[in-house]
């Protein structure tokens, strides 16, 4: 087997330019979801009470939603009790940033094997084959994964919304107490996850042509002779 030396011409062909473009984009993808917090707020107040009461939940990923607490007002004295989000979306969180941080790593390897071992991995069969067959598992995850976050998104951005909190509450549900929205929180990084998502999905499918093209499937080892050559001989 030959030693590494490093060879930026595969950057400039579809097979390792897009490879490169995978690895930025699986970047995106898992950092910008893995990495969120967010709060929602509501203004309560009850009318027995001149205080206005701000009604704080804050959250953050992997959205165990159910295990986030804030508290409301009984209007009761000013006590406060502890009500729950709803949901616990995080097999989908999870899911799609655990197949963001593998495709990472898979490009990060698969791209020091373009740079450093091309002649080795043009010279056999095995490694593109291979190449192929996880390049397109990878592009079913990314369909799998970005649409399962992208409806867990959805839910998450209804039970976190400031009206949800205040339907929550049931002296704001009867009317006896002034209820109003407050702060929305900012789903700008979540709808891009999504976004990064649906991209890597058409780069790892759009990615497997060009794979299949460095195969034995595609360009056979041993190609017959020309027709020209066999009339010369003969």
């Amino acid at each position: 087997m030959s030693g590494f030396s490093l060879d930026a011409g595969p950057l400039k062909e579809p097979l390792g330019f897009i490879r490169a473009l995978e690895w930025i984009f699986s970047i995106f993808a898992f950092a910008t979801a893995g990495v969120f917090s967010g709060r929602s707020s509501s203004i309560v107040q009850c009318p027995s009470e001149t205080k206005v009461i701000n009604i704080n939940a804050s959250f953050a990923y992997p959205f165990r939603l159910n295990m986030v607490e804030y508290k409301v007002p009984t209007c009761n004295n000013g006590t406060l009790v502890s009500q729950y989000l709803i949901g616990d979306y995080s097999s989908s969180a999870e899911f799609f940033v655990s197949v963001g941080v593998f495709a990472f790593l898979y490009c990060s390897a698969t791209l020091v094997l373009y740079l450093g071992f091309q002649n080795v991995y043009r010279q056999t069969s095995r490694g593109p084959i291979v190449d192929l067959l996880v390049t397109g598992a990878f592009a079913f995850l990314w369909l799998v994964s970005s649409s399962a976050w992208a409806k867990g998104l959805t839910d998450i951005k209804f039970s976190c919304s400031p009206s949800t909190l205040i339907n929550s509450i049931q002296h704001c549900q009867d009317h006896s107490a002034k209820c109003s929205l407050g702060e929305t929180p900012s789903m700008g990084k979540l709808n891009a996850s999504v976004i990064f998502g649906f991209l890597n999905l058409i780069l790892w499918g759009g990615n497997c042509w060009f794979i299949f093209k460095e195969t034995a499937w595609h360009r056979p080892a041993n190609p017959p002779p020309s027709v020209e050559g066999g009339v010369g001989q003969s």
